[in-house]
């Protein structure tokens, strides 16, 4: 599908007007999402058409605020939201994730014009990808991607990007770059560029064996125009308190919660249809197995213990967006940390035990059961949560709030 006619599959997108409405079709989808996923990982089919659907139905405009037409719902139904999709596909819910994130950074440090243009942009279902990581850098937040004024007034961005989730279904594509402010040095910049803009060349190189729709690949800029009024001041946002980081991390929790629902339900469903009870538990069918039940029931604890934490960082969140304190975003940060290791750990549990449970039948590869464990330890590999214990162990231990560095 060329991107004109992505243009015209959603013209018409609808606008969510409440937080019960963003869940009612976060649910109607994955349930329509979930019936390819198994096909799509293993073929590695590109979810065009399921992103054009998430357009249509209004579900990336419900962060726009307000004032802007949008339904700014909380975030733990943000967090639903996407823990539901992910549930169904994680990689449809992954890549819409910077597509939230990048919104979040106009609401807090657009102007008055760059806001109503792209939330304008978003409410008619338009998608923001991502061209934020370098693959070749000392660590994750080394950036060497730079804007240069331009004698036009705007700037010229130049550099090479990866794991750019979003960008191949993007409209817009925003690019994290530094540019040097007089008497400040080097500071973050977001610069939102157009999909089809001269000299920016996405490349569908991702290979990861996990999230493989995702298309996590390269993203080229070779001297790429880019209007003044294209361009973000994000250094701002870490300049005071903020929850940029959490908001952020709360979605990626969202999607390893759903991964643990996802495979916990199918392989319920295999044990239930297909798994032979084994020979000495005197049962006829697997489900009646009292070692099965018994790990069942474990297992269905971690992923129900998952879901509340996750739940309750989207609170922690939601509390200081509205009252941003330096002790409600620690508070919110450190909500989110503990979600998302809780997640992350049930995540892996889980979708491991799938084959324990299953037995022997259950590891062929024309089943692409194997993918939820892929995806699961594929995504959790994104912002290590052994760090996030230590931010979590230093507050409660001495009372240490979490670094401002927008991964937490």
């Amino acid at each position: 599908m060329t991107m004109a006619e992505h243009e015209h599959a959603h013209e018409h997108a609808h606008v969510i007007r409440t937080d019960e409405e963003a869940v009612a079709t976060a649910a109607r989808l994955a349930a329509a999402f979930a019936a390819g996923a198994a096909e799509r990982d293993a073929r590695r089919i590109l979810p065009h058409a399921e992103l054009d659907e998430l357009s249509r139905s209004g579900l990336l405009a419900i962060t726009v605020p307000r004032e802007h037409g949008g339904a700014d719902v909380r975030a733990d139904t943000l967090a639903e939201v996407y823990r539901l999709l992910a549930e169904a596909d994680p990689s449809i819910a992954q890549i819409p994730q910077s597509h939230v994130v990048y919104l979040r950074v106009l609401a807090q440090q657009g102007d008055a014009d760059q806001q109503k243009f792209f939330f304008a942009e978003a409410l008619a279902g338009k998608r923001f990808g991502n061209a934020q990581s370098e693959a070749h850098t000392r660590h994750v937040q080394d950036y060497r991607t730079r804007l240069r004024p331009h004698r036009d007034g705007g700037y010229v961005l130049t550099g090479e990007k990866f794991y750019c989730t979003g960008a191949l279904f993007a409209h817009w594509v925003p690019v994290l770059a530094q540019l040097d402010v007089p008497g400040e040095g080097d500071r973050l910049h977001v610069a939102y560029v157009p999909r089809d803009a001269p000299g920016l060349e996405i490349v569908d190189d991702w290979s990861g064996m996990g999230q493989r729709t995702t298309a996590s690949g390269t993203v080229r800029l070779d001297d790429v125009r880019v209007p003044a009024e294209r361009v973000v001041p994000h250094h701002l946002t870490f300049t005071g308190p903020q929850v940029h980081g959490a908001y952020a991390q709360l979605l990626h929790t969202a999607i390893d919660a759903g991964i643990a629902g996802g495979a916990l339900r199918e392989a319920a469903e295999f044990v239930r249809t297909k798994a032979r009870p084994w020979f000495e538990s005197g049962y006829d069918t697997a489900a009646e197995d009292p070692l099965l039940i018994q790990r069942f029931g474990e297992l269905a604890i971690t992923e129900r213990s998952a879901r509340a934490l996750l739940a309750e960082a989207g609170r922690a969140v939601e509390t200081a967006r509205h009252a941003l304190t330096d002790e409600a975003a620690a508070e919110a940060s450190i909500a989110v940390a503990v979600a998302k290791t809780a997640a992350d750990r049930a995540a892996i549990e889980i979708t491991n035990a799938l084959f324990e449970v299953s037995g022997t039948r259950s590891s062929l590869d024309g089943l692409n059961l194997h993918r939820h464990w892929r995806n699961a330890r594929t995504h959790t590999l994104h912002d290590p949560v052994r760090w996030k214990v230590q931010h979590i162990g230093r507050h409660v231990l001495n009372g240490t709030p979490p670094p401002r560095h927008g991964v937490i």
